[in-house]
């Protein structure tokens, strides 16, 4: 089974010193009705775009995303 977006970011969490990454992965915690349990570009893509709060930015969840699908 594929690991969600969501359970990669988490590594982000926490960080003494903050950085985007960090910021984008604490508020994504906070974010109740973030989409969990996708592993969906698509779904991710526009549930930033549309209704996420402004620090889940785009660009910082498309250099994520990179990652992410680096593995």
């Amino acid at each position: 089974m594929e690991r969600a977006f969501y359970q990669f970011a988490l590594k982000y969490r926490g960080k003494l010193e903050q950085d985007e990454y960090s910021r984008f992965a604490d508020m994504m915690f906070l974010d109740h009705s973030f989409p969990k349990t996708s592993s969906d570009f698509q779904e991710l893509s526009l549930y930033i775009e549309e209704k996420a709060h402004p620090v889940l930015t785009a660009s910082t969840f498309d250099r994520m995303w990179q990652e992410y699908e680096a593995g």
